[in-house]
């Protein structure tokens, strides 16, 4: 992932906050707010509010104090206001200039010299700057209890905030200027930003950070205890993001979230050779091949004698299933398998020929190979004359698909019409005959012949 990128700063120096004097003088701890001076806030805030374009819904409100500039002259009046489910602000309204305004996550933040910052939000509903901040995190699609808040910066557009959550997780929290429930919000995981970068993360460890692949696993539904992990990067055209998870049992997979670390897919080792550099945790050879036999004994417990030398998981939601293609060393046609990630169901196989009708296309191994079966499945139905030479998948209605043959023999050929679940053939409708089934036959062969 690229740096942020983004120039902030809390503009609200040590001289300026250590010289304003406030309407009554700083008290050690939290301080009394008098009437007058809550009068006085209230009075101005809407206005303050107006012309700072700011999202509040006023709730509360105080004078803090006055500030002098011996150099400029400048008159400037601070205040804080409290706001309704939104972060808390103050304002700082200088003679006839637009107001500035900062958050109370901002001010909380002490002096250089560590003394109290005298613009720290004091309201009751300001004591918690998290709890203002909360709506932009569930904006954001991340589940995220914050428990620690470190305020970055703001600049025109962009306020930047860094929250760790209680799950051990960590973010950069990135809003508009000031933060508005209308604009959007984006939580950044602090795992994917660069270390040394000029936006960095420093209330949580990478060790805690990298919890979350754990997690992921589980969603994943691969049988995998973690041995070791690591972040690959993210993808700069769609900000998704990439881990490498190693296993006790000698496997490993990539596994690819979303921009604010939702699960998207676990992606074998064996398969993973493009995604930044691959897996290096594991022995991606050694794991291929074990991987092979593994798919080898499950294939031919399901009745499919195949002796893997290749295969290649395909990015399907299938709950609960593992869907792979498989090349065979001992026969010509491969198949796609829907391996059972838990449990002990046998998998479901289905040759290149017939693979489409359940939603799958072979990139391995052509339909031609499995010709032989189609062949074979006519015979079933009493088209003996007929030995298939090409096939074309037709299409799918409910529980119906089609698939139109030719023969080699140049005669007419069939349409077969199978039951999808469980996907068996039922009939075969001579070409002359399925003019009404998905426009009827087309292959070179059949289609001159049919009307």
């Amino acid at each position: 992932m690229r740096p942020l990128g983004l120039a902030l700063a809390i503009v609200l120096g040590a001289t300026l906050v250590s010289s304003l004097v406030p309407s009554r003088a700083a008290a050690a701890s939290a301080p009394s707010i008098s009437k007058d001076e809550r009068a006085k806030g209230m009075a101005a805030a809407p206005a303050l509010i107006s012309a700072a374009g700011a999202d509040c819904q006023l709730a509360d409100a105080r004078f803090i104090g006055q500030n002098k500039d011996p150099k400029t002259k400048t008159t400037s009046d601070f205040y804080e206001v409290a706001c309704t489910g939104n972060e808390g602000l103050i304002f700082d309204k200088s003679d006839d200039q637009p107001p500035s305004v900062f958050t109370c996550a901002e001010t909380s933040v002490p002096q250089p010299n560590g003394k109290p910052n005298n613009l720290a939000c004091i309201l009751p509903g300001n004591l918690d700057p998290k709890a203002g901040l909360e709506p932009y995190i569930a904006k954001s699609g991340v589940a995220c209890t914050p428990t620690k808040l470190r305020p970055i910066g703001h600049n025109a557009q962009l306020s930047v905030f860094e929250i760790a959550c209680q799950n051990g997780q960590g973010f950069v929290l990135q809003t508009s200027s000031p933060p508005k429930r209308t604009e959007p919000a984006k939580m950044i995981p602090c795992i994917g930003i660069p270390e040394g970068a000029n936006i960095s993360c420093t209330l949580t460890t990478r060790e805690s950070q990298l919890a979350m692949v754990d997690q992921l696993v589980a969603q994943s539904g691969k049988p995998c205890v973690v041995k070791d992990r690591r972040y690959i990067g993210a993808a700069t055209a769609t900000g998704d993001m990439y881990y490498e998870v190693a296993c006790q049992d000698g496997k490993g997979y990539v596994l690819e979230t979303t921009p604010n670390g939702g699960f998207k897919q676990a992606i074998d080792c064996a398969g993973a050779e493009g995604i930044g550099g691959g897996c290096t945790l594991t022995n991606a050879r050694e794991a291929e091949t074990a991987q092979a036999g593994l798919y080898s004994q499950l294939a031919a417990k399901a009745g499919f004698n195949c002796s893997v030398s290749k295969y290649a998981p395909l990015p399907a939601n299938v709950a609960g299933k593992e869907v792979v293609e498989l090349v065979c060393s001992n026969r010509p046609d491969g198949a796609i398998a829907m391996f059972p990630t838990t449990g002990t169901q046998a998998a479901e196989i289905y040759d290149c020929a017939h693979s489409e009708l359940k939603g799958f296309r072979c990139a391995f191994t052509p339909p031609s190979a499995a010709y032989p079966k189609l062949t074979a499945e006519l015979r079933a139905q009493g088209k003996t004359s007929c030995v298939v030479s090409n096939s074309r998948i037709v299409g799918i209605a409910a529980d119906k698909g089609y698939i139109e043959t030719a023969c080699a023999d140049g005669l007419p050929g069939y349409m077969i019409r199978y039951r999808l679940t469980p996907l068996t053939a039922e009939a075969a409708v001579p070409c002359s005959e399925a003019s009404g089934i998905g426009g009827g036959c087309q292959l070179p062969g059949n289609s001159k012949r049919t009307g």
